[in-house]
């Protein structure tokens, strides 16, 4: 007996019912955080505007308070909002939601090697020999500062180079960052006009703005599927794979030269720690943790930076009157002709106050990085099984209404005491907090110092256009906030 269509519809919908109704019981019955309820296989795909996850993840947030789960598929993960709960989470109790989670868009690709992605004592040791061997290099100390401030000279001969003529500043601002990292990983730096060199900033770009275009949000919430639908997405790894190409070149460059008693940078000392380390441990795999480590730096290192003080010229050019502010501050310190150095940064408060402003209001990791449960945990009355995903997100508590006045402003004060001394603020989070914080902490504060100051100590900034309010506001799509496109002009002051 065959159906007709009237009964085929009904019993789809019946099967439908069942399925749902199932699944929800299965959900209910978890002591996870409560938020919107998921469908199968699709999990709360739906509940997510089309290219607005932050967005969507912090409207959830007015609606289930600190802490919610969402469903990516049919995984749970659990959000973490505003500064009490992600501090408790990720500083008083780290190590229980110290693991690295998921991260789909590039998981294939990194399969759990280098320090941003790896875990357990494979993430311990990396950290620890990074830290360490950055330090050597100079991390905080002066042969890391000159690296900067040579760079810095090489930066300000190309702005000069522009004759005043309206440019887009990103590349030579990716370009200086960039070179810093290079020097350190490389032992060398690149000039501007090399074609190599920018190839491979081009490929880093296209990452990153892959990972935050729409395609790489479904990417991270529905893998299974998206890995066999065509889009920018399906790059991503073609791109990864071309950079690591580059740096193996590298890597057997280092090789043939190889010096045991004198590591001349990075790999230099990687490779010094393959033959220190035990004979039970792969070869390959260290191999392939120098190879993502790298890459780890350079993404942590470039993108970011880059980013921010590409926001930041905008925000000062929006504001005349604290570019106005910081003219005067670095020509009392530093004056016109010495090189800008990190001494200096303790006597400049109101350039401190603003670069961390900078930070707070473009926030340019809003989601941070995936966290992960290393064990069965407790908290605030729920409970979170080991290995389940965790977003402490980053926007929600540079922007906690709780502790920040108006913290939609941009506003330097935010970081000044009455006397106009620079203050701490506890929910200063870009480099997220705890274990996982950014390795490159200190390394990225330096870098934005010197070049932003010895960029303000030549120039004066004039937009194409007058720019707005609107213009200024961080995109808030996905995984990283690019700042929107726009021309300036560097008007010499000496």
């Amino acid at each position: 007996m065959t159906l007709t269509l009237v009964e085929s519809l009904l019993l789809t919908l019946i099967i439908s019912v069942l399925i749902y109704s199932t699944w929800n019981a299965l959900y209910r019955r978890r002591n996870l955080p409560p938020g919107p309820t998921p469908l199968p296989i699709v999990g709360n795909v739906f509940h997510i505007k089309r290219g607005e996850m932050v967005k969507s993840l912090m409207e959830f947030k007015e609606k289930y308070g600190s802490i919610y789960t969402v469903y990516f598929g049919h995984y749970p993960i659990v959000v973490l909002c505003g500064y009490d709960t992600v501090k408790e989470a990720l500083i008083d109790r780290a190590e229980e939601f110290g693991g690295r989670g998921r991260l789909p868009t590039i998981d294939q690709f990194v399969k759990g090697y280098g320090i941003v992605f790896s875990n357990g004592s494979r993430w311990k040791d990396l950290r620890r020999f990074s830290l360490t061997t950055l330090r050597n290099f100079g991390m905080g100390k002066k042969s890391i500062e000159e690296r900067i401030q040579e760079e810095a000279h090489f930066l300000i001969a190309e702005i000069k180079s522009q004759n005043e003529q309206f440019v887009d500043p990103t590349r030579f601002l990716v370009q200086c960052v960039s070179n810093v990292i290079c020097s350190i990983v490389f032992g060398n730096r690149f000039e501007y006009s090399n074609d190599s060199f920018q190839k491979l900033l081009g490929m880093f770009n296209a990452v990153f703005q892959d990972m935050s275009s729409v395609y790489g949000q479904l990417l991270d919430m529905l893998p299974a599927v998206m890995h066999y639908i065509p889009g920018p997405h399906q790059r991503i790894n073609k791109s990864l794979e071309k950079l690591t190409v580059f740096i193996k070149e590298r890597v057997k460059m280092n090789e043939e030269s190889f010096d045991p008693n004198s590591p001349k940078d990075f790999i230099d000392c990687f490779l010094l720690r393959q033959q220190q380390v035990s004979k039970e441990v792969l070869r390959r795999g260290s191999v392939d943790n120098m190879i993502m480590t790298i890459l780890n730096m350079f993404f942590a290192g470039t993108e970011t930076v880059s980013s921010t003080l590409r926001h930041g010229l905008m925000i000062l050019m929006r504001y005349p009157e604290i570019q106005a502010k910081l003219h005067a501050e670095i020509d009392h310190v530093i004056g016109e002709s010495r090189i800008p150095n990190i001494e200096d940064r303790s006597k400049m408060p109101y350039m401190e106050a603003v670069i961390h402003e900078i930070q707070r209001f473009i926030d340019i990791l809003p989601l941070n990085l995936p966290h992960a449960t290393t064990k069965d945990v407790d908290f605030k009355g729920y409970t979170i099984p080991k290995g389940t995903d965790v977003y402490p997100l980053l926007c929600s508590v540079l922007k906690d209404r709780t502790k920040i006045a108006c913290p939609d402003n941009f506003d330097p004060t935010h970081f000044l005491d009455d006397k106009g001394c620079f203050k701490k603020n506890e929910t200063f989070m870009p480099f997220s907090a705890g274990k996982r914080i950014c390795a490159g902490e200190g390394l990225a504060r330096m870098e934005l110092f010197i070049f932003l100051t010895t960029i303000l100590q030549r120039f004066k900034l004039t937009p194409e256009r007058e720019l707005t309010d609107n213009d200024i506001k961080p995109l808030m799509a996905g995984f990283a906030n690019i700042p929107k496109f726009y021309r300036m002009s560097f008007v010499p002051r000496l």
